[in-house]
């Protein structure tokens, strides 16, 4: 199943106090912020082959409702994503977003 589709199937997210915690003490993302980017467009989206050694992984590229640029990297457990790190994008993520978003 393509990865747009599953997420289209999912429900809700999925957090942990330490995803939570991490992300907003590293990088100053708020839940909220990270769950936002799979609602908005563009979102660009992809497996992250390298990351994924226990579990499928995946990136977003995306954009809050504020506008906030962010890379997320999250994965699927049955209908709920659960976000791993979130954070501002690089230089050539935004490239990456703009040029595929």
């Amino acid at each position: 199943m393509e990865l747009l589709e599953r997420l289209r199937q999912c429900t809700s997210f999925q957090w942990d106090k330490g995803n939570a915690d991490k992300n907003w003490e590293r990088h100053r993302v708020s839940r909220s912020e990270a769950e936002e980017v799979f609602f908005n467009q563009p979102l660009v989206v992809a497996d992250d082959d390298i990351h994924s050694t226990t579990e499928n992984r995946y990136f977003a590229l995306g954009r809050t409702n504020r506008g906030r640029l962010l890379f997320t990297v999250f994965t699927i457990r049955s209908r709920k994503i659960r976000v791993i790190s979130t954070r501002d994008m690089t230089k050539k993520e935004r490239e990456v977003y703009r040029v595929h978003g």
